[in-house]
This record gives structure tokens, C-alpha cells and sequence, in this order.
């Protein structure tokens, strides 16, 4: 078990970035990081929920879901190094931390699209995939608290590097930890599509369907407006 927890990037980090980054803006100052330069996992397992993804996904989605696997990976490279979990287990969380957002999904249940959301990833990795529990269940807790936002407690490793990585791309949070050209070069691979205005308006239509949703403890109007008006991104949107 002592193994499974590194592997799969259970090891425990503070909930609270300024934390982790010991109250300054960034560990070291970024240098740029293309597409190239960060392998993406092929094994068949990443392969097939990469398949899955596209498939079900919108192609803004799909896309935004890309990005963060390689924001978070550029910000992993430079800030935190010393951080364990393989990269096919983080690919697998950032391709399926919106799955619950899809108009089917979305309309499937009452519950909120994050806790939906790791249900079917835990299902599809473990259930469909034979991946192992471990890896399974890492990827769901981390799609369960991608938008559990706070400063007190802990939280899984890669669950922090997904909500790093999501905040960054939806609404330029922590703009300090990526170089700019990373963001060139990433949203010329994986174009934003106007994601700014597409994913307010997801929060805005869950928002409505469930007043009790989780996304609401994030702000009911200040988050999509956050998200909305994310000025890093403005012009790649």
C-alpha cells in the first residue's frame, strides 16, 4: 500500500496553495514548456480513456481537459519535482474531471457534476478498464475536490495539481507558476474555443438545475463571473 500511495499520487499536501509555495508567488520562475517537450502517457489504459474523453466530451471541453494536463505538468516540472504520482494517473484525472458536465450527465442525476463526475470515473476505470483500485479511486477522489477550493486541511496530490491546473485555465489563478509562451504554445494545440464564456455558462445552467449544487460554495455569481472574465486568458480565448 506504502507504494500504491506514491504511484498514484495519494501522499497528502496542504489544501491551501500559499502553503505549498511557502507564501511567495512561485517556487523558481517558470521557463517555457512546449506540447513537445511533455510526454503524454500511451500506455493502452491512458490511451482508452483518451479515446472515451473525446468521444464524450465537447470539443472545448476536451480541450480545456488537455490543457490542464499540461499546465499542471509544466507546473510539476518547475515548482514541484519532488512530487510522486505517474503521469498516466494524472492524465486519467484531468481527462475525466468534467465528465459529470456533459449535457447527458448534467441531466442524469441530482447530483453535483463533480461527485457524478468521480462515480463514473471510478466505474469506467475500474469496473470497464481493470485499472487498479488504487489508481481508480485516486483519480476519483481527485475529480470528487477538483473544485474544493480552501485553506485549511489536506488533500491527495493529485488532487492538488488538478485544482492548481483547473484554476489556472479558468480564470488565470496563480499565473505566476506557468510562462506565458507555455500558454502559447499549449492553446495553439489544444485552442480555447471561447472555454471562458462556454464553461460560465455550464456553471450558470448547473447553477439552475441544482440551487444546492457544490459549485455554489465557490460564489453563485462570483465564480462564473471569475470564470467569465479570466483576463490571463483573454487573449486566447
Amino acid at each position: 500500500m506504502a507504494d500504491a500511495v506514491k504511484t498514484y499520487g495519494w501522499e497528502a499536501k496542504p489544501r491551501d496553495p500559499s502553503v505549498i509555495l511557502g507564501g511567495k508567488k512561485n517556487i523558481k520562475d517558470p521557463m517555457p514548456q512546449t506540447v513537445a517537450s511533455i510526454k503524454l502517457p500511451d500506455s493502452t489504459l491512458a490511451t482508452s480513456v483518451l479515446q472515451y474523453a473525446a468521444t464524450e466530451l465537447s470539443t472545448p471541453t476536451f480541450n480545456h481537459s488537455m490543457r490542464v494536463f499540461y499546465y499542471g505538468k509544466a507546473i510539476h516540472n518547475q515548482q514541484f519535482p519532488e512530487w510522486h504520482f505517474t503521469e498516466e494517473t494524472y492524465l486519467l484525472a484531468c481527462l475525466l474531471h468534467d465528465i459529470g458536465t456533459t449535457d447527458k450527465n448534467i441531466l442524469a442525476t441530482k447530483m453535483s457534476f463533480e461527485f457524478y463526475g468521480g462515480i463514473l470515473a471510478l466505474d469506467l476505470l475500474s469496473k470497464e478498464l481493470h485499472a487498479p483500485i488504487e489508481q481508480a479511486e485516486s483519480v476519483a477522489e481527485a475529480v470528487f475536490r477538483h473544485q474544493d477550493i480552501g485553506e485549511t486541511g489536506m488533500i491527495t496530490t493529485i488532487g492538488q495539481l488538478l485544482q492548481l491546473a483547473t484554476i489556472f485555465d479558468n480564470m488565470g489563478g496563480h499565473e505566476d507558476l506557468v510562462h506565458e509562451d507555455t500558454i502559447r504554445d499549449v492553446t495553439a494545440r489544444y485552442p480555447r474555443k471561447k472555454w471562458s464564456s462556454c464553461f460560465a455558462a455550464t456553471i450558470r445552467k448547473e447553477n439552475g438545475l441544482k440551487p444546492w449544487a457544490h459549485t455554489t460554495a465557490l460564489g453563485e455569481d462570483d465564480f462564473p463571473h471569475g470564470v467569465q472574465n479570466n483576463k490571463l486568458m483573454q487573449p486566447y480565448d
